[in-house]
């Protein structure tokens, strides 16, 4: 695996291109012409947004891997902030919920990202959605300043997932909670593939087992861990097969190991 600040620079890179294109493109190819993905396609996690209130078909660029927002419990006037925004999806959809009294914050660390969310933000014309700039192991915000926290197929890509979750209970309001969509592992996933950047991106080998996973967000002091849906993701045998021989993909599938998205949440509750 590459050293932390070489994968931070490749999902940057990565994600710049990708929000140039909008889903159709992201669908058929991540990177369009460029080809810089190879034959990971990031939109084989995405579930289908366009009947949730406060939906934009612009900030919607196929990159999720659940609805956390289904789950979140946002209430009107909260204050929600989404961790990896991108476009802005997950933030209008909380919009919708948390009302006009409420205010939605989304970070970013890609420049492009940002950009492009605030230009769907402006053509929303809201005035209690926000889009910043920071990392998520280092969130530039204050403690104690939000209700709930989401975040959507975005903390596999961090390479300190235990750094991510105490950010996220420091800026976490006493009884908040947060909700996650994220990618987590059966078994033990091949090296090839583990170490291999492009799938690290493409939020494979970023990903950890179940169950190490919810033992960081135990050990980061949340309370009331609650998985809401988990399913299956399916990568073509083709893609897999650049990263290992016929006969270790079929041990693959003997041993089923196997890539989920998970929808979890958890409550900041201090004793």
């Amino acid at each position: 695996m590459k050293m932390k600040k070489d994968l931070k620079d490749i999902v940057r890179e990565k994600y710049a291109v990708i929000a140039k294109q909008n889903k159709e493109q992201n669908e058929s190819s991540c990177c369009g012409s460029t080809g810089c993905c190879s034959e990971v396609d990031y939109t084989i996690f995405s579930e289908d947004y366009s009947k949730q209130k406060g939906y934009s078909k612009e900030a919607d660029l196929g990159l999720g891997c659940g609805l956390p927002t289904e789950f979140a419990g946002i209430n009107e006037s909260d204050h929600v902030l989404d961790l990896g925004s991108g476009a802005g999806n997950d933030c209008f959809v909380a919009r919708a919920i948390t009302g006009e009294k409420g205010k939605v914050t989304g970070i970013d660390f890609t420049d492009e990202m940002l950009e492009k969310a605030n230009a769907n933000n402006k053509m929303m014309g809201y005035s209690n959605v926000e889009f910043i700039k920071g990392d998520i192991e280092e969130i530039p915000l204050n403690d104690n300043s939000f209700d709930v926290v989401i975040s959507n197929c975005v903390l596999n890509l961090v390479p300190d997932k235990q750094k991510a979750f105490s950010e996220i209970y420091r800026v976490l309001k006493h009884k908040g909670h947060f909700c996650v969509s994220d990618v987590v592992v059966s078994g033990e996933l091949p090296d090839k593939l583990k170490q291999d950047a492009e799938m690290y991106a493409g939020c494979v080998s970023g990903a950890i087992s179940k169950k190490d996973y919810l033992n960081i967000i135990k050990e980061s002091g949340f309370n009331d861990i609650e998985i809401h849906k988990e399913k299956e993701v399916e990568i073509p045998n083709a893609i897999l097969l650049n990263y290992m021989t016929l006969d270790e993909l079929r041990k693959l599938k003997k041993d089923r190991i196997g890539i989920f998205s998970i929808t979890v949440t958890a409550k900041k509750l201090i004793n």
